[in-house]
C-alpha cells in the first residue's frame, strides 16, 4: 500500500472514531468533569478524580470504560495519520533543522500513542479504585501525549504555509 492511500484511509479512521468518542463522551461532560474523559485525563490527583468518578453515575461510568478502550483502536489511527503527515511535512523542507525535526516528530507519533495506552491504563485503574499514582500517572502520560501531538499538528501547519506561500524552488 502507498503511503498516501495509508493516510486517506488513516485520516478517515481517525476523523471516523474521533466522531464516535465524541458521542460517547456526552454522558461524562458533569461539573465535576466539564470536558467528559479529558478532564479525567488531566485530573492528576486522587480528589481531582475522585470528584470525577463520583459525578458519573453506572451508565456515564460503562461509556468511560468503553471510550477507553476504543481509544486503543483510535491510537492507532491517529498515531499512524500524524506520523505520515509529519513524513510529508519534511518533505516540504530542504536538508537541516526543519527536515530533521520532521523526522523527529514523525517518531514520537508512536511515543505519543504509547503514553496514550499507559495514561489509559491508569484512567482504567483509577475507575475501579481511585489511587495514587494512577491520577498522577495518567495526567502525566496525558501531557506528554497532548505535547507531541500539538507540537507536531504545529510542525505540520507551519509546513502547509511555506508549501502554499514560499515559490517550489524556494522550499528545497
Amino acid at each position: 500500500m502507498k503511503q498516501r492511500q495509508l493516510f486517506v484511509i488513516s485520516l478517515i479512521a481517525t476523523a471516523g472514531l474521533m466522531v464516535v468518542l465524541q458521542g460517547i463522551d456526552v454522558p461524562l461532560r458533569t461539573s465535576a468533569a466539564p470536558q467528559g474523559i479529558v478532564s479525567f485525563e488531566l485530573a492528576g490527583s486522587v480528589a481531582t478524580a475522585q470528584a470525577i468518578v463520583q459525578s458519573w453515575d453506572a451508565s456515564a461510568l460503562a461509556h468511560a470504560g468503553f471510550s477507553l478502550g476504543l481509544d486503543y483502536l483510535f491510537m492507532l489511527a491517529y498515531a499512524t495519520t500524524f506520523m505520515l503527515a509529519c513524513l510529508w511535512a519534511q518533505a516540504q523542507w530542504r536538508p537541516g533543522w526543519g527536515h530533521r525535526l520532521g523526522a523527529l516528530l514523525a517518531a514520537a507519533m508512536p511515543v505519543a500513542a504509547l503514553a496514550d495506552a499507559i495514561e489509559n491504563l491508569a484512567l482504567w485503574r483509577s475507575l475501579q479504585v481511585v489511587a495514587a499514582p494512577w491520577p498522577q500517572i495518567g495526567r502525566s502520560m496525558a501531557t506528554i501525549k497532548f505535547t507531541l501531538l500539538a507540537v507536531a499538528l504545529v510542525y505540520m501547519l507551519v509546513s502547509l504555509i511555506r508549501k502554499i506561500l514560499l515559490p517550489a524552488s524556494s522550499q528545497r
